[in-house]
């Protein structure tokens, strides 16, 4: 079968909700990182034959095809098609699966797989809650509330599921969310964001413009204590804000690349598509399905868990990488060495190709060769992708 190559992946700075990327139409947020993408590779942006862009929250300024809206706020000339596509959180990382099984079908040679998000201008949740608000009736018709017994399916309360399951505590989540700022705060001193994060221009507090270059999540004053005196979201429950993901605005891209493109255009590969699983199981837990999955893609990639020298596992809510800890036994030392969304964010639609971004740079400091990043989705379902260093 033909190979799939990464030869570019970056990612913007995220930004806090009304923070500092509050002033960027999504559409120009995506085009400024499909145009990075490309400088970074050195491909003529006419050569692009897709672009496929996750994206959840699609209403408002992320309405009307944003994927489209965004090449055409690019430089890239308005030849080159895109779609646009939700997987809710694993939105972008399925717009890699979509992009290398593009490739390795021999089909097309050069595609961009991206994800944007602006939860400061399109508010989590806003395509279901504006129609349920306005008399449109729920995404769950009556067949589906009595096959799986409840009105709605929610995150949050498939998060407290996850954490009862298997008896996390809430300060063994807290401690994992410290964990996670300090990572990244680590990462920041050690400038190990600087090949995969795109400068954006924003404008400054005190006036003129400034580049927006540094996670705004990041808390780097963060304590125990201050992690612990957080509001739970259920008095009776164990999650909070604090050991969940940060609501984030952010774009994030890769460029996937065929044998014959590569020698074609002279480019370089950072990477090689080793193995792309997706699997579904139970929507009311819901989160529950990255554990599984990957049983699932190691045993089709011929690799065991210690095989693998780097992961990403979202940290939508502490529970679930804790969880895939505790299911798969990985070292926890090789996950999230960066932090994770805890403190980073999750820009929805944006983070399966931002987890990439980090992943692929980070073997590359690390000199590691195989990297797995998973990711929890609504619906109970999670993508899991495998790549190889070069």
């Amino acid at each position: 079968m033909p190979e799939a190559y990464i030869v570019s992946t970056l990612r913007t700075a995220g930004g806090r909700k009304g923070g500092r990327l509050a002033g960027w139409h999504p559409a120009d947020l995506a085009a400024a990182i499909l145009d990075a993408t490309v400088d970074r590779a050195g491909v003529d942006p006419a050569a692009i034959d897709d672009v496929i862009m996750g994206c959840v929250g699609q209403a408002g300024e992320q309405s009307a095809h944003v994927g489209r809206n965004a090449v055409l706020a690019s430089k890239l000339p308005q030849s080159v098609p895109a779609v646009t596509i939700d997987r809710q959180c694993g939105s972008s990382q399925q717009s890699i699966h979509f992009a290398a099984q593009a490739v390795m079908s021999g089909t097309q040679d050069l595609v961009i797989a991206a994800g944007v998000e602006s939860m400061t201008r399109v508010p989590m949740g806003l395509p279901t809650t504006l129609p349920m608000q306005n008399g449109m009736g729920t995404p769950w018709p009556e067949s589906i509330q009595q096959r799986f017994g409840v009105p709605m399916f929610s995150q949050f309360v498939g998060a407290g599921m996850i954490a009862a399951k298997y008896g996390f505590s809430r300060e063994e989540l807290d401690r994992f969310a410290l964990t996670s700022h300090e990572k990244a705060i680590a990462a920041i001193e050690a400038d190990a964001f600087a090949d995969e994060i795109v400068a954006v221009e924003i404008d400054a507090p005190e006036g003129g413009r400034e580049q927006h270059v540094v996670d705004e999540g990041i808390r780097f004053d963060a304590s125990y204590d201050s992690i612990s005196s957080v509001k739970l979201l259920d008095p009776n429950g164990v999650i909070s804000a604090a050991n969940a993901s940060q609501i984030c605005d952010g774009a994030s891209a890769v460029l996937i690349a065929s044998a014959a493109a590569v020698k074609a255009h002279g480019l370089t590969p950072l990477a090689r598509i080793h193995n792309l699983t997706v699997t579904a199981g139970d929507p009311v837990v819901m989160l529950e399905e990255p554990l599984y999955a990957t049983d699932k893609a190691l045993a089709r990639a011929g690799l065991g868990i210690g095989d693998v020298d780097l992961f990403e596992v979202n940290e939508a809510f502490a529970p679930v990488p804790l969880a895939w800890l505790r299911h798969t036994g990985a070292d926890p030392a090789r996950l999230n060495v960066n932090g994770g969304a805890i403190a980073l964010g999750h820009p929805l639609g944006a983070s399966g190709s931002k987890l990439m971004a980090t992943l692929v740079h980070a073997l590359h400091r690390r000199g590691g060769r195989y990297g797995l990043q998973t990711m929890c989705e609504g619906g109970g379902i999670a993508n899991v992708t495998i790549v190889e260093r070069l």
